[in-house]
């Protein structure tokens, strides 16, 4: 089919970019999506824009993946049944929490600019308002909002990252 080679290198690169942030292999999300194109082909005949349709096709099976991802429940064969949540294993969910904060603040401290002082400060025990930190920071409070969703991002691609290649250049330790 002329579609598949035409297609097949967008949807390899579309795959690759969204997979790993939902916790899904490229490869399942490819095959989901030319299971899905097949099924289109058959009904409707090859959409009108091919790859635009491809790319709302990766988006809708990444959407799906993580309704799905939601809606999990671990199953303990131990136990005959699957795990009521974090009380089946309090002491795993302690360490395992206690684990992601670790986490999560190492890499809020690897932020640049004023990007761990602003996350640190939204991170606090103490709970404190945008005024409050607008005034411990220094900056105006109608900033923060669009300061604080850059350092998102920027957090969430850097652990995005980390999540799909934890070790440097592919090597063992």
């Amino acid at each position: 089919m002329d579609l598949v080679k035409q297609l097949g290198p967008l949807l390899a690169a579309e795959a690759a970019a969204e997979a790993y942030g939902v916790g899904v292999e490229p490869a399942e999300l490819e095959q989901a999506v030319w299971l899905r194109l097949l099924e289109r082909t058959r009904d409707t005949g090859p959409p009108p824009h091919p790859a635009r349709w491809l790319r709302c096709a990766v988006r809708a099976e990444v959407r799906g993946a993580r309704r799905r991802a939601r809606r999990e429940v671990p199953y303990d064969p131990m136990a005959g049944g699957p795990l009521s949540g974090p009380e089946s294993h309090p002491a795993e969910h302690a360490a395992l929490t206690a684990e992601t904060r670790r986490t999560l603040r190492a890499a809020v401290r690897r932020l640049p600019g004023r990007c761990p002082a602003l996350l640190a400060a939204m991170l606090s025990r103490s709970d404190l308002t945008y005024r409050e930190i607008a005034r411990q920071l220094g900056m105006s409070q109608g900033s923060l909002g669009p300061v604080r969703s850059r350092c998102l991002a920027c957090l969430r691609r850097m652990l995005t990252a980390e999540v799909a290649a934890p070790e440097p250049w592919g090597k063992e330790r």
